[in-house]
C-alpha cells in the first residue's frame, strides 16, 4: 500500500509516517517510480509504535523494541525489552522526582504570596507595601 492509503488505514499524518521510516522505525519499499510501497503488516507497526508513544517510550527505544512488539499487545518477555522497559521507567521516575520537587518550589512561592497578603490586608491603607 503507498503512504496516502497507510495513513488513512491508521489516521496517522504521512509526515509522521515519514518521520517514523526515517528513524528506522518503519520501512517502505521504492517503487520504480520512487512512491513508497508499505507491506500489509505496516498498519500493525504503525498502531504499535503509536502505543509505545502513548507509554512515553522515545524513537530510539521503540526501534529496539519493535522486533519484540509482534503477534499480540504485549511484548516478548526477552533481556532486551524488559532492560528497555526497566530504563524507561527508571526515567520517568526521575522526571516524577523533578517535576515533585518543582511543585514544592512552586507551593512555598504560593504560602508566601497568601501570607504576604494577608500581612498587607491587616496593615492600615496608607502603609501598604508596594507589589
Amino acid at each position: 500500500m503507498r503512504i496516502g492509503e497507510l495513513s488513512r488505514r491508521t489516521g496517522v499524518s504521512t509526515r509522521s509516517l515519514r518521520y517514523y521510516e526515517q528513524r528506522g522505525l518503519l520501512r517502505a519499499r521504492r517503487d520504480t517510480n520512487g512512491y513508497r510501497s508499505y507491506g500489509p503488516d505496516s498498519a500493525d507497526t504503525v498502531a504499535r509504535i503509536r502505543e509505545l508513544l502513548a507509554a512515553g517510550m522515545n524513537t530510539d527505544a521503540i526501534r529496539d523494541l519493535l522486533p519484540c512488539a509482534q503477534g499480540g499487545p504485549a511484548l516478548i518477555s526477552c533481556d532486551l525489552s524488559r532492560a528497555v522497559v526497566e530504563r524507561q521507567m527508571a526515567q520517568l521516575d526521575e522526571e516524577i522526582e523533578k517535576l515533585r520537587s518543582h511543585r514544592e518550589a512552586l507551593g512555598a512561592y504560593e504560602r508566601g504570596m497568601r501570607e504576604r497578603r494577608t500581612e498587607d490586608e491587616a496593615m492600615p491603607p496608607r502603609a501598604l507595601r508596594s507589589a
